[in-house]
């Protein structure tokens, strides 16, 4: 059902917030491409699947690439679960294939059994500090934060550890309730070259989709990042 028709006042009070005064916001712009990036892994983050319908031809129409979006989706994995990001990787390959794109797309991983903890180890590392060098030792589940998150996942091509980092912000923000990931993320952005100011505009371009409360939880949570 066309909501233009059965709820023209809505949308119109939506669309004019959401894709006009956020977008053009000054100083609170991104470029086109690192918007719809962004906004992309928010509806995943927060389980907005009729949007993300909405936005993914979107995204593909303004620079988007179909292999971007699949390395988003299946990152999600690792802060969604599963569970909830299967929907969504049957909406992308129902929109690719709409769209005429041969599926499957060529794979992209760089890690195999005998190195995914070594390079995921290497990836924390480089975000976080020397000091993740030891931290999959401390149990198996750090083991497999270290070999499957970021061995199987952060190493993969196409998006680099600075747009890996960025998504991650985006599916624990979106979420809610992860706070303490959200705010140590917040510093591997940072070390990642996405400054305090790049982080808000971040969350200013993605607040139409999350609300208010998530937002200002996201705001403060960079905030700590920054005076920690």
């Amino acid at each position: 059902m066309d909501l233009h028709k059965t709820d023209s006042e809505f949308m119109e009070l939506f669309e004019q917030f959401a894709f006009d005064e956020v977008v053009n916001e000054k100083g609170q712009q991104l470029p086109e491409h690192t918007r719809y990036l962004v906004i992309l892994a928010t509806l995943i983050g927060c389980g907005g699947l009729d949007v993300y319908k909405e936005m993914l031809p979107k995204a593909l129409d303004n620079g988007m690439t179909p292999i971007e979006v699949k390395e988003i989706v299946y990152q999600a994995t690792d802060y969604l679960g599963y569970g909830r990001i299967l929907a969504f990787l049957h909406a992308t390959n129902d929109i690719l294939s709409e769209r005429g794109v041969e599926l499957p797309l060529e794979g992209q991983a760089t890690t195999g059994s005998d190195n995914r903890l070594e390079k995921g180890i290497e990836a924390q590392a480089e975000i976080f500090g020397a000091h993740m060098r030891e931290a999959w030792k401390a149990g198996h589940i750090n083991r497999w934060l270290a070999a499957n998150c970021f061995g199987d996942y952060y190493t993969r091509k196409v998006l680099d550890l600075a747009q890996r980092e960025l998504i991650t912000f985006c599916f624990l923000m979106a979420q809610g309730g992860c706070e303490p990931q959200l705010i140590a993320h917040s510093k591997g952005n940072m070390n990642m070259g996405n400054d305090k100011a790049f982080l808000e505009k971040v969350v200013s371009q993605c607040l139409p989709y999350i609300g208010y409360p998530r937002s200002l939880n996201a705001i403060t949570c960079i905030n700590k990042a920054t005076e920690e």
